[in-house]
C-alpha cells in the first residue's frame, strides 16, 4: 500500500474490521474509526487494507506525526531525558577486556552494558551540542563549520555500530567516506 497518498478523511476497508476513515495519522499507525468496530489502530506497513478513497492531506494540517515529532525534537534539545536505546543481542552479558601493551600491567574488564551506555550518552550529548550550534547566535558559516567537526565526531564513532541492536541508531559520518 502506499502509504504517503492516504492522509485525515480516506476511506479505507480493513478484511477484519470492515469499512473505515483515516481520523489521524501517527508516525507509525494510522488512527481509523471503523463502523462496526470503532477506533483502531492500523500500522502504516499493514498490507491488506484496501483504499476505497484517497484523500491528500492539507499541508497545513498538523498532524500528530508532525506534533509527535516537534516534542521528540524539544524534549531532546531541553531536557536531560534520554531515549533507550537496545544493545545488540549477542553482547548481553559480554565484557569488554582491553589488555595493555605493557605484560607488567593488569588488563582491565568492563561490563559491555556499561561501555554502551557511556557510547549512548555520549551520542546524546553530542546531539544537544549540535542543536545548541544550531540555535545560537553564530553566523551561518560559523555553524556549518561546528557541524562538519560534529559529523567527523560520529564519523570517527562508526566502529561501535555493531553494538547497536538497531541500524537507526548507529553513528552515520559523512556519507560516501
Amino acid at each position: 500500500m502506499a502509504e504517503s497518498i492516504l492522509g485525515v478523511g480516506s476511506r479505507v476497508k480493513h478484511p477484519q474490521f470492515g469499512k473505515g476513515v483515516v481520523i489521524q495519522i501517527r508516525s507509525d499507525a494510522f488512527e481509523i474509526s471503523f463502523i462496526d468496530t470503532g477506533i483502531r489502530l492500523i500500522n502504516r506497513n499493514y498490507e491488506g487494507l484496501e483504499i476505497i478513497e484517497s484523500v491528500e492531506t492539507d499541508a497545513d494540517i498538523t498532524t500528530y506525526e508532525k506534533l509527535e515529532k516537534s516534542l521528540i525534537r524539544v524534549l531532546r534539545q531541553f531536557s536531560d531525558i534520554h531515549e533507550t536505546v537496545p544493545l545488540g543481542g549477542k553482547w548481553t552479558g559480554g565484557k569488554l577486556i582491553m589488555v595493555p601493551g605493557d605484560k607488567n600491567l593488569k588488563e582491565k574488564e568492563v561490563p559491555i552494558e556499561a561501555f554502551f551506555h557511556k557510547i549512548v550518552m555520549m551520542r546524546d550529548r553530542i546531539r544537544v551540542l549540535e542543536q545548541k550550534i544550531n540555535a545560537s547566535a553564530l553566523t551561518d558559516e560559523e555553524k556549518v563549520d561546528l557541524q562538519q567537526y560534529i559529523t567527523r565526531i560520529y564519523g570517527s564513532l562508526t566502529t561501535f555500530n555493531v553494538l547497536f541492536k538497531n541500524k537507526e541508531d548507529q553513528f552515520v559520518g559523512e556519507k560516501g567516506t
